[in-house]
Formats: structure tokens, C-alpha cells, sequence
């Protein structure tokens, strides 16, 4: 118990929920939940692998499995779920005498940390991207990547809200909180796809990245006007330009700082000789950039991305990447697992009255989200030989971006239940029909290597020969004996 005692002290979290919690519980509650994070990311991962779909897909279907719609082991505090719901708390009943008193608060608490950990894992996600990304290559692509996020946001957040006044009479605060619902694009779901058919450094890839990061960004504005304008009936002019200023000038000032912070971090690290002389000073700047990210009211993922791009620039990258890759496999799946749980598949069912209502919303808002991403692809400019259409299926889901409007929106009562249904069911599709269609679209990515990498020969001795390019290009060179296996 001593043990527990000062992991409560040292993570306030397992008790500051609630006081009857049991440190204790909560510990085993956690653990029981990582069991079947783990458990269905990757039973989800390996079948969606063997089918030719995206991991990350398998991830999330597994997290639906395990969740509120079908197993409820993991679900989480709200829409009606309780203690009472969860599997896993009367598992710990029966096996580990939890008593119901107690049940509400370990079930709380458990959540808490698991909310936690996904966050976390969505930081490291965006961090490693960044890693995996050229900045050089972004900003080469920074006036197309600018077009398709304008375009992205405007087209279905204009459509969407005209549609939902004019079609189905909604009035003009809720139409517009779900029309803003549509326009921001969730990073973490396309950018790990993207990763997975090695595509993510492809001339495609680098536009939807920068096209997310700017969506990301507008999405954070449009929410915080509609947030303001759902509250107060007002929109506040000066939050709004405040957002905007430190929106642009915290990507500005990561892109300054990485041309002066490279040599820095290296010398720091050359200089540390225990264990983890690279990868902690690499979270610490990863962690520091989050906060900085949240602390102006902007997303803490932007952070750490911003900190990937510059610590991509140093010479210790490919050792850093290969060093974040097995922190990234613990925590990354219980983002997309979590995800997947908190999604409620009871709102597609038109046997229930109140859905019905939501459903034909839904369609209509299903076909924006689409039709309003896909059509991006094509506001790209001076790119003769490019896969338009890749870009704009890589804009489609909106993922946990979507949640967080219809959450915001839920939560100021600005949104019906019938209309919050419809935005649930619209995150649902666009999250889980992106990853196949991105699939899809680039035909050629079977092999998941990154056709536009060039080819790198290194045989300085005692290095490995690292080689970047198509099997074909290895192929031909194996023939003609100048590479050798």
C-alpha cells in the first residue's frame, strides 16, 4: 500500500477526482484497461494488415469493438455511461473486491488516466511525424498546403451551414457550430496512414501534412468564434485576432528556432553519457513546445510537430527517430483505441425514433465532408504530374477533431441531440472511410516504400547501406552489381 500511497502523491490525478478513490484500484483498473488497449490494437492492427487495409484502421474498428458499442470493457464518463457500464470494473468486483460504493470513483479515475495517455500518445504521434518530415520540403509546398486548407475550410463550413438553414430549417447558431464541425482535418489519423504507405514524404503527402497543420489551425479559430458566438450571441473580435496572431506566430517562431536551435541540442546531447542522453532531451523540448502550443490556446499537438520539424533538422535524427519508434508503439494505439471506443455506433440505429432525424442530417453532412475535402485536391496549383485526389481524400476525416466540436457544441447546448447525432455519425464515416480510400488512391504503395525518396548509397565502412528508393530502382542496381543485399 505504501507503494500505491506514493504514486498517489506523485499523480494527484488517481486522487484528486474524487476522494473515496482507491489508489489501488485505480492502478489495477488502468493496467486492466492497457490489457485490452494493447489487445485490440493489435488483434485490429495484424487483421487489417493481412487484408491489405491500413493498421491504424484495425486500430480504431478494435477500439469499437472493446468499447461502448459492442464489449463495453473500455468506455468512459459520458453520454449515459457510468461505472455500471464497464466491463472491466466488474471484472475488479468480482476478482478484486471492489465494492460498488467505490465503483463511480476508480471508474473516473481510470478514465482520467486513460484520456491522459491517449492525449500523450497523440503528442509523441505528432512529434515522430514530425521527425519523419522535411521542413524544407513543407515550406516548399507552404503556398499549395495554404490553398488546400483555405479551401478545405471554407467550401464544406459554407456548404454545411447554408444546407443545414435552407434544407432543413435549423437555426443559424447550431447550423453554423456543425458547419464549423466540418472543416478542420484530424492530423494524427492521415499522417500515420500517410506513414504507413510510405507516402508521407511524397509531394502529395507534404501538402495534405501542411494542409492539416494550417486546418488545424483555422479549425482552433472557427471554434473558438463559434464557441463565442453559441455563449454569447457575440463574437469576440479580439479573441479571434489573438488567436490568429499566435497561431501564426508560433509556427513562425518553430520555424525560426530550428535554424538556431539545431546545433544547440546536438552539443547537449554529445555532452550527456547515461542512459537516454537523446531521447529525454528530445521529449523535454517535445513537451516544453506542447505547452507552449496550449498555453495560447492552440492544439499541444501543433507543439510537438513544430518540435519534430526542428529537431528533423539536426544530424541525430535517424538515431532519434529509431529511438522514439518503440516509445511511440506503447502509447500511440491507445489514442486510436480510445478513439474508436468513445465511438457510440447506437446513433446509426434508425430503429430508434430520435435517431432518424439525425440519420438524413447525417447523409447531408456526410456528403459535404466528403465532396467538401475531395475537392480541395483540385485548388492545387502548378503541379502538372500530382495526385489530386489524394490530397483531398488525405483531408477527409476529422477524427477527435470532430469530437471536440461536437463536444464543445453538446456541452453549450447550441446543438439538439438530433444534430449532435448527426455530427457523431459524420466523424465516424470520414475517420473510418479515409484510411481505405487513401489506400485506394495511391494503388502503387503495396510495397510501402516512398517512390519520390531518393536513392541514398552509403559505404563508408562500418556503416549499414541505407537505401531510400522504389524496389524496382533496388532491383536494377542488384543486377548490375553495384548494390550489394
Amino acid at each position: 500500500m505504501q507503494f500505491f500511497n506514493a504514486i498517489n502523491f506523485a499523480f494527484p490525478l488517481l486522487a484528486s477526482t474524487t476522494e473515496a478513490a482507491d489508489s489501488s484500484m485505480v492502478v489495477a483498473a488502468v493496467l486492466l484497461s492497457l490489457v485490452v488497449v494493447y489487445l485490440a490494437s493489435k488483434v485490429g492492427g495484424e487483421l487489417s494488415n493481412r487484408v491489405g487495409l491500413p493498421p491504424v484502421l484495425g486500430e480504431l474498428l478494435g477500439g469499437v469493438v472493446v468499447g461502448v458499442s459492442v464489449l463495453h470493457l473500455l468506455v468512459f464518463p459520458g453520454g449515459g455511461a457510468d461505472g455500471s457500464s464497464s466491463m472491466i470494473m466488474t471484472f475488479l468486483q468480482t476478482t478484486a473486491g471492489l465494492s460498488p460504493e467505490a465503483t463511480p470513483a476508480v471508474f473516473t479515475a481510470q478514465s482520467e488516466v486513460i484520456s491522459v495517455l491517449a492525449e500523450l500518445g497523440v503528442i509523441i504521434l505528432l512529434f515522430e511525424i514530425g521527425l519523419e518530415s522535411n521542413l524544407k520540403d513543407l515550406m516548399a509546398v507552404g503556398v499549395q498546403a495554404l490553398v488546400v486548407a483555405v479551401v478545405g475550410v471554407t467550401v464544406p463550413f459554407a456548404a454545411g451551414t447554408i444546407g443545414l438553414m435552407t434544407l432543413f430549417g435549423i437555426d443559424a447558431v447550431p447550423a453554423i457550430f456543425a458547419g464549423a464541425a466540418l472543416t478542420a482535418t484530424s492530423i494524427g489519423i492521415t499522417s500515420k496512414v500517410l506513414s504507413e504507405l510510405g507516402r508521407l514524404n511524397s509531394k502529395e503527402g507534404q501538402i495534405i501534412l501542411g494542409a492539416a497543420v494550417i486546418d488545424d489551425v483555422l479549425g482552433i479559430i472557427v471554434l473558438a468564434v463559434v464557441a463565442s458566438l453559441a455563449k454569447e450571441g457575440t463574437v469576440d473580435v479580439g479573441q479571434v485576432i489573438y488567436l490568429i496572431i499566435s497561431a501564426s506566430g508560433f509556427l513562425l517562431g518553430a520555424i525560426v528556432l530550428g535554424n538556431v536551435f539545431n546545433k544547440t541540442f546536438v552539443a547537449i546531447a554529445d555532452m550527456l553519457k547515461t542512459r537516454g542522453e537523446l531521447v529525454i532531451p528530445a521529449f523535454i523540448f517535445a513537451f516544453v513546445m506542447a505547452y507552449l502550443a496550449a498555453i495560447i490556446h492552440l492544439e499541444a499537438i501543433l507543439g510537438a510537430f513544430a518540435a519534430g520539424l526542428v529537431l528533423e533538422e539536426t544530424d541525430k535524427r535517424k538515431e532519434l527517430q529509431r529511438q522514439v519508434c518503440p516509445i511511440a508503439d506503447m502509447l500511440v494505439p491507445i489514442f486510436f483505441v480510445t478513439v474508436g471506443a468513445k465511438t457510440d455506433l447506437g446513433v446509426l440505429n434508425p430503429a430508434i425514433p430520435s435517431n432518424r432525424e439525425g440519420l438524413i442530417m447525417a447523409s447531408f453532412l456526410i456528403m459535404v465532408a466528403i465532396f467538401g475535402k475531395v475537392i480541395t485536391g483540385f485548388s492545387v496549383f502548378g503541379q502538372s504530374q500530382i495526385n489530386r485526389l489524394a490530397i483531398g481524400v488525405g483531408m477527409i476525416p476529422r477524427g477527435e477533431v470532430g469530437l471536440v466540436f461536437a463536444g464543445v457544441g453538446a456541452a453549450s447546448g447550441a446543438l439538439s441531440k438530433p444534430l449532435g447525432a448527426a455530427i457523431i455519425m459524420m466523424v465516424i464515416l470520414t475517420t473510418f472511410l479515409a484510411p481505405p480510400l487513401l489506400r485506394f488512391v495511391f494503388p502503387d504503395s503495396d510495397d510501402g516504400i516512398d517512390d519520390s525518396a531518393p536513392l541514398i548509397l552509403d559505404g563508408s565502412p562500418g556503416k549499414e547501406l541505407a537505401i531510400e528508393t522504389p524496389s524496382s530502382v533496388v532491383s536494377t542496381a542488384k543486377d548490375s552489381g553495384n548494390v550489394s543485399s
